[in-house]
C-alpha cells in the first residue's frame, strides 16, 4: 500500500523555522515527483514546493525561505522554512501522483 506521512508541524513563533518530513512507503520516492502543498483555513489548497528528479522548485510564496530535499536513505522528503510569518499558517501536505498524506497544521503565532 503506498502511504505517505506527515510530521513535524506545530506551533512557531513569527520569525521561526521549522522542517516538516514526509515518510513513503510503499514504492521508492526517489523514482517519482513528490511535492508539498499547504491549505489555509478558508482558502484553496496551494503547492509549496516539489521534487522532480534532480531538480527542485519552490513557490514564489515562500522563495529564499524555504528549501526542499529529499532523504533517499530514508525515503523521505523534507521541507524547511524559515522567517515564518502567520501567513505560513496553514496545513501541509504531502503529495505524490494521486496519493496524499493527511496533514500536518502549522501555526505561526506569538
Amino acid at each position: 500500500e503506498v502511504q505517505l506521512v506527515e510530521s513535524g508541524g506545530g506551533l512557531v513563533q513569527p520569525g521561526g523555522s521549522l522542517r516538516l518530513s514526509c515518510a513513503a512507503s510503499g514504492f521508492t520516492s526517489d523514482d517519482y515527483a513528490m511535492n508539498w502543498y499547504r491549505q489555509a483555513p478558508g482558502k484553496q489548497r496551494d503547492w509549496v514546493a516539489g521534487v522532480f528528479g534532480f531538480s527542485t522548485r519552490i513557490a514564489d510564496s515562500v522563495t529564499g525561505r524555504a528549501t526542499v530535499s529529499r532523504d533517499v536513505n530514508k525515503n523521505t522528503l523534507n521541507l524547511d522554512i524559515s522567517r515564518m510569518t502567520p501567513e505560513d499558517t496553514a496545513v501541509y501536505y504531502c503529495n505524490s501522483g494521486n496519493t496524499w498524506g493527511q496533514g500536518t497544521l502549522v501555526t505561526v503565532s506569538s
